[in-house]
């Protein structure tokens, strides 16, 4: 595996890591994770909201890469 498509597998690794993570966070504080987007987040959450959304935009720009 050449290491563009290693690090697409990492990134999305590291998305499912944090998806879960966010989620159980969101849970256990009383939240829906759908609505992340529409409400005020504790300072935790809302930093691994944007955490999550670097690692999205990083993994589009990675896969877009590899349709190169």
């Amino acid at each position: 595996m050449d290491d563009l498509h290693q690090e697409v597998s990492d990134l999305r690794e590291q998305l499912r890591t944090l998806d879960a993570e966010f989620d159980r966070e969101m849970r256990a504080r009383g939240f829906d994770p759908a609505q992340a987007e529409n409400v005020a987040l504790p300072s935790h959450l809302a930093a691994l909201y944007l955490e999550r959304e670097r690692i999205r935009a990083a993994l589009e720009e990675a896969e877009e890469k590899t349709d190169d």
